[in-house]
């Protein structure tokens, strides 16, 4: 690149980030506008100031203020008492070591902590609550939740929680849990080998069953895809909640910024800093640096919000306030070593989807070998996750469709209009709707033909009134999905090349010259003193009743409980408390707006520049060879293997092409329909091939493709594959009791289908001279 290029270069991100930049300001005015303006309608157009007539809001400061002021005094008592009550539960809850947050009733089966390669992981079972039974012939379920810097127990939060869901439903449960503290020396790796320990006695306890279902929560759930494609013989469906899988990718409606927290690796200039975190640690990375990340995404919330809901509603809300503090407030450590492989290879490396990762035995995590469906459930409202990063990953690793085909793969996205990250596991209506679903899917999932589906849950009052849901999925192609995630064509995921870059530089910089003295000055002492004083657990620890000052607190409240009497909810101060309320969190909204685009115009305008001078060139001759890629999709290996394989084959692969040649295309297909074929398949059992089921769908994916694009070859090579006369009469004899079976009335074939029908039936005549022929000596 010229002088002259990369100066025009930088001129046009310049360009690009000023005017981004200047739309997010626009957007963020015009939000805090339009929130000042509705706060002040809440206030003055909703029955506020016409209560006084025609003194009007002159009067406000004079409507029952007595009344308003004690009612205000005593929630504030009563506001920092749940505060000290949080500090009181934050100790006593170090003090055990911290325990899991589970809803439910558990014991420990087996302890990482005694293995050959120790690890702080155990499995728990959970034990059925009273009057829910557990059928040991079902699909066990295995749930990992994350471990980025709270402690587990989030998908068993509550009774309508995921663990909740899978126990209703009749299905053994059990947990991935992990202690505080990492055993000496443990690794991602090592972690990684102890969850397949864990699979292998679920499957031990329940060898009867169908392999068990991983569900995967954040980190949880690049957890169980490494588990996954490691072991990919012990493991059944996998569930995948808001995992960042293709951690650079992010942009969605504005362009590069919507999602800032990826920006964090290159703005704080890569790993070194966790490295150098956890060799103040004396090599323990303190969780709870990860969880200030986390609350400084969202300031009005982390620093307002919560709090204030917490004041207004105190007389309702503490129960839930301390408890959801009692898993937020668990602050969990992580060896050097297990932090330093989740930034190098994740958030700023990431390599998981490339084959650049390796486990214990040598071999690469290859996604691909993954033999089990997938569903992988995202937000539109997560900015921690956002879908793109939960989704892109299929687009990098499979290329194509008919690659997931050809591979028998099943992959299910389900989206979520608006919640945000942490509701996505603790939310019980998510419960109740997205998993309660999700579990249903999942008796029905190992069925469908490969392919990539879209997951829609509509709901629906039934004849009681209750709400219903009624579950379809659409088929996707891989190439129409990531064209509508990526309207960008990810162009914003390119500097992050130069981040990988400079993080490199600067952690060997940080080994080199600053490491040994570190960890030198290092101690178990020190360590222990940087946790205690760190600002999230300081702010517990120093209002409870470790401190003196707060003595009088405690009894204070119990008073103010006896005397409380709340009668200001109608109150119009109350209102004009509600109305400060709003404007101060309307405010951090704003600060929070312009802090990213700040960032985001920051980052673009670094390492924008940086990509466009060193790795540009690089990068035009990938796409170069990427275009040079053949464009007809019956030029890709996948597809060119299946269609030399057209008129290869037996009763199976005859079976599978006749589905696909007889398969409705184009229209959605409801839960009930899938479920109905699982029925069938299993009462017309000697009537289809028996072999693994996936290897079934890797045949049907081939079949599939060899329909898709050779229909007529694909119909005329049929009678080739049932060349025997017993396949034959096999074959038709189940279109016979298909058609008589009565649970399929209301599932008229198409027209179309008839035809098809009617063309197979007429192309395999039973020819009992043929039989005689082909069973006579040759000579």
């Amino acid at each position: 690149m010229t002088y002259a290029s990369q100066l025009a270069r930088s001129q046009e991100i310049a360009e690009k980030v000023t005017r981004v930049f200047q739309k997010r300001a626009e957007l963020a005015q015009q939000q805090i506008s339009e929130r000042a303006r509705d706060a002040g309608m809440r206030l003055y157009g909703n029955g506020g100031a016409h209560q006084f007539g025609d003194a009007g809001a002159s009067e406000l400061g004079q409507y029952n203020g007595f009344g308003y002021a004690v009612d205000r005094m005593q929630r504030s008592i009563l506001f920092w008492d749940t505060l000290r009550q949080r500090g009181n539960n934050f100790i006593e809850q170090t003090k055990r070591g911290l325990e899991p947050v589970l809803h439910f009733d558990h014991e420990m089966l087996v302890d990482g902590r005694t293995f050959a390669r120790p690890v702080n992981y155990a499995l728990l079972r959970i034990v059925p609550p009273e009057g829910v039974s557990i059928d040991p012939l079902k699909r066990p379920y295995l749930i990992i939740d994350p471990r980025a810097g709270h402690g587990p127990g989030i998908g068993g939060f509550k009774d309508d929680s995921q663990v909740g869901v899978a126990l209703r439903a009749g299905h053994p449960v059990y947990f991935v849990t992990f202690f505080r503290d990492p055993q000496p020396g443990q690794t991602l790796l090592d972690v990684c080998a102890a969850e397949q320990q864990f699979v292998k006695h679920v499957r031990e306890l329940h060898p009867d069953s169908p392999k068990p279902a991983i569900v995967g929560n954040c980190q949880g759930g690049w957890a169980a895809m490494m588990l996954a494609s490691s072991q990919p013989d012990d493991t059944g469906p996998l569930v995948i909640n808001g995992a960042p899988m293709s951690y650079w990718s992010g942009a969605w409606s504005e362009g590069e910024g919507d999602n800032p927290m990826r920006y964090s690796g290159g703005m704080l200039g890569g790993t070194w800093l966790a490295s150098l975190t956890a060799d103040l640690g004396n090599g323990k990375f303190d969780g709870a640096y990860l969880v200030e990340n986390f609350e400084n995404l969202n300031p009005a919330n982390s620093f307002w919000d919560k709090y204030y809901t917490l004041f207004d509603k105190i007389d309702t809300e503490p129960p839930r306030f301390l408890d959801f503090e009692r898993w937020w407030g668990g602050y969990y450590l992580m060896n050097r070593e297990e932090i330093e492989w989740i930034t190098r290879n994740l958030f700023v490396g990431n390599k998981l989807w490339s084959g650049e990762v390796r486990g214990v035995s040598g071999t690469s995590f290859d996604l691909r070998a993954i033999k089990t469906p997938i569903i992988l459930f995202a937000s539109m409202g997560d900015n921690i996750t956002p879908p793109q990063q939960a989704f892109n990953w299929v687009a990098d690793v499979y290329g194509s469709t008919e690659e997931i085909k050809a591979r028998g793969q099943v992959i299910v996205g389900l989206m979520h209009k608006s919640i945000g990250h942490l509701g996505i596991f603790v939310s019980g209506k998510v419960a109740k709707k997205e998993y309660t679903q999700i579990a249903s899917v999942l008796e029905a999932i190992e069925s469908f033909p490969p392919g990539l589906y879209g997951m829609e849950i509509a709901e629906r009052k039934g004849d009681d009134g209750k709400i219903e849901y009624d579950v379809t999925f659409h088929e996707r192609r891989l190439e129409d999905v990531t064209e509508r995630f990526n309207r960008f064509e990810r162009a914003d995921e390119l500097p992050f090349e130069a981040v990988k870059q400079v993080s490199d530089f600067n952690q060997r910089a940080y080994e080199l010259f600053a490491q040994p003295f570190v960890q030198a000055m290092a101690n178990d002492n020190t360590a222990k003193m940087l946790r205690a004083f760190h600002p999230l657990r300081a702010q517990r620890w120093m209002f409870s009743d470790y401190n003196p000052w707060l003595a009088w607190l405690g009894p204070a409240a119990d008073a103010v409980r006896a005397a409380r009497k709340p009668d200001t909810e109608r109150d119009v101060l109350r209102r004009a408390e509600h109305c400060g309320s709003d404007m101060i969190s309307a405010g951090l909204d704003f600060y929070r707006a312009m802090r990213d685009a700040a960032t985001e115009a920051m980052f673009f305008s670094v390492y924008g520049n940086m990509f466009s001078v060193h790795r540009a060139q690089e990068h035009e001759a990938q796409a170069q060879k990427a275009d040079a890629l053949p464009a007809d999709p019956r030029e890709l290996p996948f597809v060119q293997e299946a269609l030399e394989s057209i008129a290869h084959g037996g009763y199976a692969e005859a079976v599978a092409r006749v589905a696909c040649l007889l398969g409705r295309h184009d229209e959605p297909l409801p839960l009930a329909r899938m479920v109905l074929r699982q029925e069938l398949a299993a009462d017309y059992a000697e009537y289809l091939p028996q072999m693994p089921r996936d290897e079934w769908r890797r045949m049907r994916g081939e079949q599939e493709i060899i329909v898709r694009y050779e229909p007529e070859q694909a119909f005329s090579t049929l009678p080739d594959l049932l060349d025997d006369n017993d396949d034959r009469k096999k074959l038709l004899t189940l279109f016979d009791k298909l058609h008589a079976d009565s649970r399929l009335q209301g599932f008229e074939p198409t027209p179309a289908q008839e035809d098809m029908l009617a063309r197979i039936r007429a192309a395999l005549p039973l020819k009992a001279a043929r039989t005689a022929r082909r069973s006579a000596p040759a000579h």
